[in-house]
């Protein structure tokens, strides 16, 4: 196999112990302990992390505190959406350098991290206009004194956020959080994944570049256990954003009981993607593919669930076959790879046992469900596709986060409605049709936060993305997410 030469800006940073990053100044952590960031195509070690601690929680969130009322508070609107252009244009002329640290610990093929890299740097321009545009209003109240009153509302910053990121994409997940952030005035403690910390570093390094003061965004890598619970039970934080799984986000939600800080999360799913019989089944049966293959299948929105109208079942399911067979696994540094490893040991082990409950819960393994013989090394499984008929095994219940798509037939649409809503999960859903009568009518009973019509997984930052029942808290991306970090605050003058 024959890889891209890494790029020697890359070489020199990993060649340099990653350290946090707290009131603009790089450090270890007090600790002096370090962890060991692996890259998944080989099992090597990359770099080693500053392992954050308890104290270093306490020593960020007090940086950022400082920042919000202090340096921070002063900076204009106009003074925020610039530093945001600005950090947006860094974005894009180290894009390269970007992808290949995203592939290097994530794993995933060079083109899909290019992807990422050239979306963080969109989202970031996206926000970079909000600051400017954050009003209130006036209303009409009608006091019951009678008395002449002007009544407006202010939206001001919520103050110190958290922000616990996922791996599976470890850039752009920073940036979905971090431009809301810095968009409305607020400040932040950023603590990625501890699988995926180097890219997190690379993009603060960028933020302390453009020009953005001391404190307002402090980096704190570490395991979550010693780093992201303390994090999110910190008392003098005030809002706690966090992307992962479900069961993690309980955990997230009851630690900021504390002091009631506010919270948005973001978290698992098992979403349905329905194929009628009307659609163009060679597209539906491509973007069902692509819907659960991509970026490894982990993806919180992957389309796991894949319901086939039962008079296509076989065309679809023999488009699937081929689908899963074109993929070429191998690093993704290797232009020629389509679909990169697993990210981690873990994550194998746990898709590896959803593959073998699977069939041993009468699931019928179509294809896939073994490692690649080619592959000696590296965190590799082949993409996998299960017929269920019952509609009862693990793999069609369950998030797996890996490459298994959990195929379903149906014959009548409105028990078809019923099965596809029938999940503590409403993240996603998606429908293929011809027919924009049916496609109406299924997306409106559909409970999912997006539902796609002949796509799948399209994301834009004007439009707002977050899920249904235990899919998560509110919203991010769009005009939504700044309501999510700003109050109203009512403001009464009495003009008599």
């Amino acid at each position: 196999m024959s890889q891209i030469q890494l790029l020697p800006a890359v070489e020199k940073f990993l060649a340099q112990p990653g350290r946090l990053f707290i009131g603009g100044t790089w450090q270890d952590a007090a600790s002096g302990r370090r962890f060991a960031v692996e890259n998944p195509a080989n099992e090597c070690v990359l770099a080693e992390v500053a392992e954050g601690g308890e104290r270093d929680v306490d020593t960020a969130v007090a940086a950022a505190r400082a920042a919000f009322t202090g340096v921070w508070a002063q900076q204009s609107p106009a003074q925020r959406g610039l530093l945001l252009f600005r950090l947006a244009e860094l974005l894009d002329q180290y894009r390269e350098e970007l992808a290949q640290l995203i592939t290097l610990e994530n794993g995933k093929p060079i083109a899909t991290a290019r992807g990422e890299a050239a979306s963080a740097a969109n989202i970031i321009r996206y926000f970079a206009g909000w600051p400017t545009k954050i009003e209130g209003s006036t209303l009409p109240v009608s006091p019951s004194s009678g008395a002449p009153m002007l009544n407006y509302t202010l939206r001001e910053p919520v103050g110190v956020c958290a922000l616990i990121v996922p791996w599976n994409f470890p850039l752009t997940m920073c940036v979905w959080k971090l431009g809301p952030v810095l968009a409305t005035g607020c400040v932040a403690v950023l603590k990625p994944a501890e699988q995926t910390p180097l890219v997190a570093i690379r993009l603060v390094q960028l933020i302390e570049a453009a020009g953005f003061p001391p404190g307002v965004v402090n980096l704190v890598t570490g395991l979550g256990i010693h780093t992201g619970a303390p994090l999110a039970q910190h008392p003098d934080v005030d809002k706690i954003a966090f992307t992962g799984s479900t069961q993690v986000g309980r955990l997230i939600a009851q630690a900021a009981t504390g002091n009631m800080k506010k919270v948005s999360l973001e978290l698992g799913g098992k979403s349905p993607n329905i194929i009628l019989p009307d659609a163009d089944i060679v597209r539906a049966a491509k973007g069902a593919a692509d819907g659960i293959f991509y970026n490894q299948g982990q993806v919180c929105t992957a389309g796991s669930r894949l319901y086939v109208h039962a008079s296509v079942l076989d065309q679809v399911l023999e488009e699937l076959q081929r689908h899963a067979a074109a993929h070429v696994l191998g690093p993704g540094l290797d232009p020629a790879s389509s679909m990169g490893p697993l990210v981690s040991a873990r994550q194998l082990g746990s898709v590896s046992a959803y593959l073998q409950r699977g069939q041993e819960e009468g699931a019928e393994l179509i294809c896939g469900g073994a490692r690649p013989a080619h592959l000696e090394r590296g965190h590799f499984i082949q993409p996998s596709v299960f017929l269920d008929r019952a509609e009862r095994a693990c793999v069609a219940r369950e998030e797996i986060f890996g490459p298994v798509l959990t195929v379903m037939s149906w014959t009548e649409i409105d028990e078809l409605v019923l099965r596809a809503n029938d999940s503590p999960y409403g993240l996603a859903a998606g429908l293929w049709t011809r027919d924009l009568r049916s496609a109406h009518r299924v997306a409106a009973q559909l409970k999912a936060g997006s539902v796609w019509i002949n796509c799948w997984n399209v994301v834009d930052p004007a439009s707002p993305f977050g899920g249904y029942k235990q899919s998560g808290w509110g919203r991010e991306m769009s005009k939504n997410v700044i309501d999510a970090y700003t109050e109203t605050k009512s403001v009464f003058v009495d003009l008599a």
